[in-house]
């Protein structure tokens, strides 16, 4: 047999069979081919969840004694002989707080009339003291304080007395309070209102320093997003949502804010996939590819 014939017989029958194995063999694909391969602009994303805020009324004002009692002798003529109690002590009822000498020789005592915190005393051992003039001490009455703040009209008709409330106090530390009490008139000129929130403080609070309470006057509870997923335009109150690897731009009624967090009363679902970071770059219909915002983070 002739070599040459039998090199050419066997090249022959190689060459279907190296393309057949070249089939066989995986190849590289393009992302032009992929119809779901990622496109777009790439956006962090998450889900919008339910949430529950707390409708909070904002009230600046002065912390003031609640009841305050004046201590005095119940006749004059009378020498401080001996203080007992100052300004600053708290003190129980009946307590005796000084001892008063008697024109006629004698001692006469001066109790406290109720338990409470001592705000202020005058009396000075060798002065006179007298049912009429400045009062020894005086009290305040139970450790009771009130912060007395000014509402506008449109908050003063969700306030109620005993509503829970955080106060923060100038120097002080933060207390919990309650409405004690909600004026039935506002100003004329100001159209603000009085409303009184009573403190309850385990320290001592200083009298006419200036607080800041966050009154709680009730509570809804809805689908929220952060409040970067929230564009504010001359159309509307908008929120971006990707559906199907594209942008959705949804309308939405907005509620209550709490923590960067706003409430979404209308426009969206709970578990609707939103971009967090809203912008005017994204357009409607926009391919994206959206991350979540935890896999962001890594």
């Amino acid at each position: 047999m002739n070599p040459f014939a039998s090199l050419r017989l066997s090249r022959t029958l190689l060459a279907p069979a190296a393309a057949a194995l070249l089939t066989l063999l995986p190849h590289p694909t393009f992302a032009a081919d992929d119809p779901d391969a990622p496109k777009g602009a790439a956006v962090t994303v998450l889900k919008a969840a339910k949430s529950c805020f707390n409708d909070i009324v904002e009230v600046s004002g002065i912390v003031l004694a609640r009841e305050e009692t004046a201590v005095r002798p119940e006749r004059p003529g009378l020498k401080v002989a001996e203080i007992l109690a100052d300004a600053g002590d708290t003190v129980t009822a009946g307590q005796t707080l000084a001892r008063l000498t008697l024109p006629e020789g004698g001692m006469q005592v001066v109790q406290a009339p109720v338990a409470g915190l001592i705000s202020n005393s005058s009396a000075v051992i060798g002065a006179q003291a007298s049912g009429r003039g400045e009062a020894l001490f005086s009290i305040i009455a139970r450790s009771e304080f009130d912060l007395i703040g000014l509402v506008p009209t449109a908050d003063l008709a969700k306030l109620q007395v005993n509503q829970p409330a955080r106060v923060k106090v100038v120097g002080g530390p933060e207390v919990a309070g309650r409405v004690r009490r909600v004026a039935p008139t506002v100003q004329p000129d100001s159209q603000l209102g009085q409303v009184f929130i009573a403190l309850t403080a385990n320290q001592r609070l200083l009298v006419n320093s200036s607080g800041r309470a966050g009154i709680t006057t009730g509570q809804s509870c809805g689908v929220s997003v952060p409040l970067t997923a929230v564009l504010y335009g001359s159309a509307g109150t908008v929120v971006q949502v990707v559906r199907r690897g594209r942008i959705e731009t949804r309308r939405v009624a907005v509620g209550l804010m709490l923590n960067g967090q706003v409430e979404i009363k209308e426009g969206l679902q709970e578990g609707d996939i939103v971009v967090a970071r809203a912008g005017a770059l994204l357009r409607e219909g926009d391919p994206v590819r959206a991350l979540t915002a935890a896999a962001d983070a890594k």
